[in-house]
């Protein structure tokens, strides 16, 4: 059974809000839906958000396909394609919170580290340990972004959307199909994010206006804050829950 409308429009309103931010600098949305889908709508997680993460890649890359950086994303998805039946097995069997709490703490950690003291090189074993923490975060939570943007981080903005673009289509597939074998993904969760489709559309649109700001020399800042956030989004929520 669909949630109230009353909430779903609440929720709209997030991924709206969510698509624009990811629109601009790569990621975003699962920052700013997932908590609100999982407090007042915790039967639409993940599905739903995974069914958006899948779609919303689709609009960057019309834009900006010719800046994907395939080497690193055959490192990564090396990492998550196990990671992903991983989560998937997770969700089934083991409490979310104790995961949730976890992935949490080593993305926040590796927010501090990178701010402050390294940046994380971009090599084949950083990419798949990068990959391997996302399959598991992006399966179990729907937010998996975080692992691979902080790579990432130093990129031009062209080259972190679109790559993040093309993670997120084929690891929310691979994730999707995943909950699906272990009974864990809904028609309800279908039929949610279809109806929220619209916002989404609306939400990328709005990214066009602050895309040139990110890419003014503010997208490492941007990225470095918004994945902070998801980390302490994961922790908050799941203390909370």
């Amino acid at each position: 059974m669909m949630p109230p409308v009353d909430v779903m429009v609440v929720l709209a309103v997030a991924v709206f809000l969510g698509a624009a931010v990811q629109g601009a600098i790569g990621l975003g949305l699962g920052l700013l839906a997932a908590p609100v889908a999982a407090l007042l709508a915790p039967e639409l997680m993940p599905g739903t958000l995974l069914w958006l993460s899948m779609l919303l890649p689709v609009f960057t890359l019309a834009r900006e396909w010719s800046d994907v950086d395939w080497w690193g994303l055959r490192w990564a998805f090396l990492g998550r394609l196990p990671a992903t039946a991983l989560g998937a097995w997770i969700v089934s069997v083991i409490s979310q919170r104790v995961l949730s709490v976890s992935v949490g703490l080593v993305i926040l950690a590796a927010v501090v580290l990178t701010v402050r003291t390294i940046r994380l090189p971009m090599t084949r074993g950083v990419l798949v340990a990068a990959g391997s923490v996302s399959g598991i975060s992006g399966t179990a939570t729907s937010i998996g972004g975080p692992p691979l943007a902080l790579v990432y981080q130093s990129e031009l903005g062209p080259k972190v959307r679109s790559t993040l673009a093309v993670y997120f289509l084929i690891g929310a597939g691979f994730s999707l199909a995943a909950l699906r074998v272990v009974g864990e993904l809904t028609m309800v969760q279908t039929t949610a994010a279809l109806w929220l489709s619209p916002l989404l559309a609306a939400g990328f649109a709005l990214a066009s206006v602050l895309r040139a700001a990110a890419d003014g020399g503010r997208l490492r800042m941007a990225v470095m804050v918004v994945c902070a956030l998801s980390a302490i989004t994961l922790i908050v929520r799941s203390l909370a829950g």
